[in-house]
């Protein structure tokens, strides 16, 4: 641990009504469930449902945390994590709000202008407006610092050419934080940099499908060739990008989403194994358990954190680099403890089969969004004073 308390996990303790809103929230998923027929899905980016996402904001339980003057309600970050801990226990169809509810807003709420919180904040709370993440670039892998899309100031605003890669369901959302550089590249790698919104829906942009390996459509390619955007859609202080993405990627790696990716995959083998398994197949199980349980402790002292207005970036990337390898871990132990054979035909989905297909295709992905391995442990390394 670092003697500065940079990598302190403090124990957060759940607010009084987190139970009965756990309740509420269970009871709604296994309403929903019947009532829209989906099926539990591992992997929270996968599932895209418009109607579920407005589900959640009729409920109030989107901006949970928010100023109530745009949309939010202004509850705790506790009671957030207990929404999404039960929403990606559930393996429910999140991916349409995930991401602007998750950062893109959180980023707005922060860094943006009154006029573009007013227009945007109200509608994600809603569960009607949609973000994708506009930051990896081709060529340039986690190395944020390297990106070449240009952003030049005009007499009407800001002319952007550039490319953005892995910009999950850009095709079907309707915006875009955009990470561009303003300046030219110094020695000062981190400068110069700025964010901006684009309309996926509106804005000069050519959007290019890329299909995963299990066929799926949810990551895109984004060019943009001297698009034209308004100067109003500058977000926060121009040149200030690096220190207000490094805030926002805190958000997307902090979440239990970084450990639960694979927990539909575990519930079906403790499941099947209740009464089957072997002694070191029990032993490998308690394992993961356990392990699961110290990682939710420490992503509910990040929630903690957050409550107290702290920004834990650092505690982020532990949770980060650590629930990826607990994912990868979940899938092989599954492999050996049911070795039955991943199967993805038709009328399935659900099934240990399925999901079991679906994460060995999907898993090298896990490791990569929201920052590699080698970049996790270059932060926390820096945390500690190594590097």
């Amino acid at each position: 641990m670092s003697t500065s308390g940079a990598f302190d996990f403090p124990p957060a303790t759940l607010p009084d009504g987190a139970a009965r809103l756990r309740g509420d929230v269970r009871a709604f998923i296994a309403a929903s469930s019947v009532t829209d027929g989906w099926q539990p899905r591992s992997n929270f980016m996968s599932s895209f449902s418009a109607e579920f996402s407005r589900a959640l904001g009729q409920q109030g339980w989107l901006g949970l945390t928010w100023p109530k003057a745009y949309g939010g309600q202004e509850r705790s970050a506790l009671e957030r994590f207990v929404v999404t801990e039960e929403l990606l226990a559930a393996g429910a169809p999140v991916a349409a709000h995930w991401v602007a509810e998750r950062q893109s807003g959180p980023l707005l709420l922060r860094y943006g202008t009154e006029a573009q919180k007013q227009l945007l904040l109200p509608g994600i709370a809603a569960g009607e407006t949609y973000f994708s993440i506009g930051m990896s670039e081709p060529d340039s892998g986690s190395d944020l610092a390297s990106i070449r899309t240009r952003a030049e100031r005009t007499d009407n605003g800001w002319s952007i050419t550039g490319t953005k890669v892995w910009t999950s369901n850009a095709h079907v959302n309707q915006w875009m934080i955009l990470l561009a550089r303003t300046a030219p590249q110094s020695k000062d790698r981190h400068a110069g940099l700025s964010q901006f919104l684009v309309d996926l829906k509106n804005d000069a942009i050519t959007v290019n499908p890329i299909h995963n390996m299990l066929g799926h459509h949810e990551f895109n390619e984004v060019v943009l060739d001297e698009t034209l955007i308004p100067a109003d859609r500058l977000i926060g202080e121009e040149g200030q990008g690096w220190h207000q993405v490094t805030a926002e990627l805190a958000y997307e790696r902090s979440g239990p989403e970084r450990f639960l990716s694979t927990y539909r995959v575990l519930f079906e083998l403790v499941q099947g194994q209740q009464s089957n398994a072997d002694a070191a197949g029990k032993r490998a199980i308690g394992k993961l358990a356990a392990r699961l349980m110290a990682l939710r402790t420490m992503s509910l002292s990040i929630a903690g954190m957050l409550e107290r207005g702290e920004n834990p970036d650092l505690a982020a990337a532990v949770i980060k680099d650590a629930g990826n390898t607990f994912e990868r871990e979940v899938v092989e132990v599954a492999r050996q403890v049911m070795p039955l054979e991943p199967a993805r035909e038709a009328g399935n989905v659900g099934t240990y089969e399925t999901l079991m297909a679906e994460m060995m295709l999907q898993l090298p992905s896990y490791t990569l969004r929201g920052g590699t391995p080698e970049i996790m442990r270059s932060i926390i390394a820096r945390g500690l004073g190594v590097r």
